[in-house]
């Protein structure tokens, strides 16, 4: 029997605390052996940062690996990885992502199946109101965070 796929819970509080903190609500956790080594939120308005999205967060918190530390981990993420977080995801051979919902936003999909990384999209309700939320009190915070 496969196991089922979901989507930690704390990759979810993560999307909170972006969204609390005046951001944009999106939340993203790296995994080893089934323990979070890394968390964290998209932090572009609070640290008026080009590359904070939730994923680089993560991954900065994470720390150094070796390659094939990171070739052994999944990130999970509340939304659909950007192409900044494709590259990233790319660039450090992470084998395994799974996706709270990519019903708002649609990311870099296809260059990562291409690429052999196993995505698992979960189009989550929690994520998908969430982000619906979001997108229609400050269109324009959201629109930039996507490149438009």
């Amino acid at each position: 029997m496969q196991k089922k796929i979901t989507l930690p819970r704390s990759a979810i509080e993560e999307a909170h605390t972006g969204l609390a903190a005046g951001g944009i609500p999106i939340g993203s956790i790296l995994a080893r052996d089934g323990e979070i080594i890394g968390r964290g939120h998209n932090q572009r308005i609070q640290q008026d940062s080009v590359i904070k999205h939730a994923e680089m967060d993560a991954l900065e918190k994470t720390g150094r690996l070796r390659a094939i530390e990171y070739q052994e981990c999944t990130l999970y993420t509340t939304l659909s990885p950007s192409p900044m977080c494709s590259g990233a995801i790319r660039l450090y051979g992470i084998r395994d992502v799974v996706i709270g919902e990519n019903k708002t936003f649609q990311g870099d999909e296809l260059l990562l199946r291409s690429e052999g990384i196993s995505l698992t999209i979960l189009n989550n309700s929690d994520c998908i109101n969430l982000m619906n939320e979001f997108i229609q009190q400050p269109p324009e915070i959201w629109l930039e965070d996507i490149g438009r």
